[in-house]
């Protein structure tokens, strides 16, 4: 019953913020079959903070049956963003049996907004347990959906000294002669966000691959960097 409520509040409040002007070009922006509320994605944060608090769920199970139901019942696009942002509540922090409902959301959700909102929750997977989810994320890079591909390679994303150096090089090593736009621009994002912690490295990859690398991967990739790879 908890997390039934929990749900009820997360629409009817999500309802009560549509801007159907809005709704219109998020839409069209998003090139997405779902329509939209026209809400915008700090809103969407804001009502699923507020009603996770007063409704919190009791338990990981419940959590997790929340997040599906929203998920899969979902009408609205930003439906889709409110299970994504319930995962994100510290009951789920670290929590590997949470890695069977990330995966059924990159692959349903198959579209940049849906999958890079779980990047950081991999992340958190990844420091917590290195061991378990090292091999998941290389097995990720090579699996014929290119979102969940596309989901390796973010992983890593603003873990700064703790990104695993081999880990971030095989994910992207295994993903150089896809010609898909959205793993070559994430090749690059994730270069380009660890040039921030050592330019050194990224500069030598960079360099090392050149002529693997897509043009966008390598102009992702150096952006704020000396481009003399």
């Amino acid at each position: 019953m908890g997390h039934a409520e929990l749900i009820s509040a997360i629409r009817s409040r999500l309802q009560a913020a549509a801007d159907p002007v809005r709704a219109a070009g998020a839409q069209a922006y998003m090139k997405s079959e779902m329509p939209s509320l026209g809400v915008r994605v700090p809103e969407v944060r804001r009502i699923v903070k507020a009603a996770a608090k007063e409704l919190p769920p009791g338990s990981l199970a419940e959590l997790q049956s929340a997040v599906l139901e929203l998920w899969r019942g979902a009408q609205w696009r930003e439906e889709r963003y409110a299970a994504i942002d319930l995962t994100g509540l510290r009951l789920a922090a670290g929590e590997l049996d949470m890695l069977p409902l990330y995966e059924e959301i990159i692959r349903g959700g198959a579209w940049w907004d849906l999958v890079d909102g779980l990047s950081r929750r991999l992340g958190e997977l990844l420091r917590t347990h290195r061991e378990d989810m090292s091999p998941v994320l290389l097995r990720w890079s090579t699996d014929p959906d290119f979102w969940i591909r596309r989901a390796s390679i973010t992983a890593q994303l603003g873990a700064g000294s703790a990104t695993d150096r081999a880990l971030l090089a095989g994910v992207i090593e295994a993903n150089l002669a896809d010609s898909e736009f959205f793993i070559r621009k994430a090749i690059g994002w994730a270069l380009r966000d660890f040039s921030a912690t050592d330019p050194e490295w990224v500069r030598a990859f960079v360099r090392q691959h050149w002529k693997q690398l897509s043009p966008l991967s390598r102009r992702e990739a150096l952006r704020k960097l000396a481009a003399d790879a």
